[in-house]
């Protein structure tokens, strides 16, 4: 037994066994294998806890874990690795669960956003409703929203939704925002009102801060201490914002990048008109934001056809152009740095491409061709793309072999793309909020389905869903809503009338 070690056998000497365990740490899986076959003694050191717990840990696997988690970490590290060949299978097979997020009858899609599986939608109704896409079981509660005064009519529609791991922020046609708590219920703990039309809408990653773009104001508000809601800046823009962004992990006063038309300002309390980039003529097209740096493309015009559409990328610490990528005739209508692997960002354009950049040289690492319209939404991991398109088509390749994996179609724009390990969230919002055809009156909502847009969850660890292998279709009860006929409402294994 391991106690029962105290010296190890390395060839003509005999060891400490703590000594042994230290020339064991540099092995890899391949070497403690093969040192296991050696001998007993050297097969008692080579399965040693300590060694593949930070086997595990360099691997990326159970980081939140402590070696007293488990009893075994060689077979933990094996299933770990197992678990994401099973998914990368399943990824590049299209093997998996596709359900809707369904939600009220003949209300058209406006806006959607998620976070680590949990979707937030608005709707024209004005309704904000949330899914857990990570429990099959799952019900979309409505957010509750602030009363309007009586005899205002029919709610407003909803602008823009979006979420983080605790909060959930919503815009609404009127100027209004609210802002819930995802720990404390559905009832806003937050609200305040813009007297104009909200451009633009932020929610800080990982943190509290929320930004708003209305005329040619950015406010900008968190909770103190003791979580009290108070405004930390208002900034003066002389342009209509376009693409609001919170810079995610810092500390102190929260810091928000706002691109108007041709001008990108830094919005700091401290420096509140200081102004990033600005060439007359070059508007900007797209616009993203990590915690160092800020990417966005630029549009040429008229006299500068010579000069191409590109990404320009800036550090914000020290305000300057890092880079420039991209030489495209098309503008570049999407980019994602935040979510993107380190030194490397993606960007989907209207010449119908997508493209990979890495930083470090400057250049495409690969061109990817695939949609009928411009690309409307991207995210990329280590082997991976996901994109969307103007024509509703979305697009899983492998970067690596720079080729397409599978796509799927619906009707409309793809507006939001987020992917994780083992699961995809797709959202197509349609452009028309009010389609022809469809009913004036509140009491008959009666939209066409194939005009409300859709959203759409994939799940690929098949492993988990095995054992409650049930239909979408099947796991909902009849409790739904009256005239929502289509939608069969079955019960498995019997009935629950």
């Amino acid at each position: 037994f391991q106690n029962e070690i105290n010296e190890v056998p390395f060839f003509d000497v005999q060891l400490p066994y703590e000594l042994a365990l230290k020339i064991f740490r540099y092995l890899g899986k391949a070497e403690l294998g093969r040192c296991a076959q050696v001998s007993r003694t050297w097969k008692i050191l080579a399965e040693d806890e300590v060694l593949w717990y930070r086997l595990c840990q360099e691997e990326g696997y159970l980081l939140d874990m402590s070696i007293s988690d488990h009893s075994c970490w060689k077979l933990a590290l094996k299933n770990c690795r197992a678990r994401e060949h099973m998914l990368k299978t399943n990824w590049k097979n299209r093997v998996g669960a596709v359900s809707q997020l369904h939600y009220e009858p003949g209300r058209v899609l406006c806006d959607v956003h998620s976070c680590d599986g949990v979707v937030m939608a608005g709707y024209t109704s004005g309704e904000v409703r949330l899914w857990d896409t990570r429990t099959w079981d799952y019900t979309a509660p409505v957010l509750a929203a602030v009363p309007g005064p009586e005899g205002a009519g029919a709610p407003p529609h909803v602008s823009f939704v979006r979420i983080n791991s605790s909060l959930a922020v919503a815009a609404y046609e009127d100027g209004t925002v609210s802002v819930w708590s995802l720990l404390l219920g559905r009832e806003p703990i937050h609200h305040f009102q813009h007297n104009q039309r909200i451009q633009a809408l932020a929610l800080a990653p990982g943190g509290a801060a929320v930004a708003t773009a209305s005329g040619f104001e950015v406010k900008v508000e968190s909770p103190d201490d003791k979580g009290f809601w108070q405004t930390p800046g208002t900034f003066e823009i002389q342009k209509l914002v376009n693409f609001l962004n919170l810079v995610p992990d810092v500390t102190g006063s929260p810091v928000a990048v706002a691109a108007a038309e041709d001008i990108v300002y830094l919005l700091k309390a401290e420096d509140p008109g200081k102004v990033l980039h600005s060439v007359y003529g070059q508007p900007v097209t797209c616009l993203d934001v990590s915690a160092r740096e800020a990417a966005f493309g630029i549009k040429t015009f008229g006299w500068l056809l010579n000069e191409p559409n590109q990404i320009l990328l800036y550090n914000l610490e020290t305000n300057q152009c890092v880079t420039k990528v991209g030489n495209s005739i098309g503008d570049f209508s999407c980019v994602n740095l935040h979510n993107s692997p380190p030194n490397m960002l993606v960007a989907g354009n209207k010449d119908r491409r997508v493209r990979v950049f890495d930083v470090r040289r400057g250049e495409a690492a690969c061109s990817l061709y695939g949609h009928q319209l411009g690309v409307s939404a991207v995210q990329m991991d280590e082997w991976k793309i996901v994109s969307g398109g103007q024509e509703g088509l979305v697009c899983v390749w492998d970067q690596r072999m720079g080729t397409k994996l599978w796509e799927m179609h619906a009707r409309h724009p793809v507006r939001h793309v987020w992917f994780n390990s083992h699961s995809l969230i797709t959202a197509n919002i349609p452009e028309e909020k009010n389609p022809r055809g469809s009913s004036i009156t509140d009491d008959e909502p009666s939209v066409h389905r194939k005009y409300r847009g859709i959203i759409y969850s994939y799940e690929f660890s098949v492993d988990q869903l095995a054992v409650e292998s049930i239909l979408p279709i099947c796991r909902s009860s009849y409790d739904e809503v009256t005239g929502y006929n289509y939608n069969i409402g079955l019960a498995v294994p019997y009935d629950s009338i």
